[in-house]
């Protein structure tokens, strides 16, 4: 509520349609421009149309719903192996992390093998990598 709050800037309940994104993505979800239409086509909304908090909740649980982080991964890492023996060695996952999508610097990924107890010569089990990266930041 509090971020929705924070776009609502008529203070009517209602934040306009072209936020939608960018609500969404300050909370953890990464909707894609056509999954934006395809929610605001749900709900009847036009592109320049307002929605309110509750309309907002549907389609933020439904945007959860169709995401599944630890999947993504997982496919990608698979892709790599190509003797499907369930590792790759850490410093494919290195290239990968530093040159595809959003890229790590190389500082980024040293702090995520040392995390994830990854030697830099070594080999990753993808699925226990994956597993370690979704895990919820803990919360102090």
């Amino acid at each position: 509520m509090e971020c929705f709050s924070l776009y609502d800037k008529k203070h009517k309940g209602k934040i306009e349609a072209g936020d939608l994104i960018t609500v969404m993505r300050s909370l953890g979800t990464s909707p894609t421009f056509s999954e934006i239409d395809r929610h605001l086509q749900v709900h009847k909304i036009a592109k320049q149309g307002e929605l309110d908090f509750s309309t907002f909740l549907t389609m933020m649980h439904r945007q959860m719903q169709q995401e599944d982080p630890q999947a993504e991964i997982l496919e990608a890492l698979k892709m790599a192996d190509k003797q499907n023996k369930g590792y790759i060695q850490a410093a494919e996952l290195r290239a990968k992390l530093t040159k595809l999508g959003e890229k790590l610097t190389n500082k980024e990924v040293d702090d995520l093998f040392k995390e994830a107890n990854i030697k830099s010569n070594g080999t990753v089990n993808y699925e226990v990598f994956t597993r370690m990266m979704t895990l919820p930041p803990v919360d102090y």
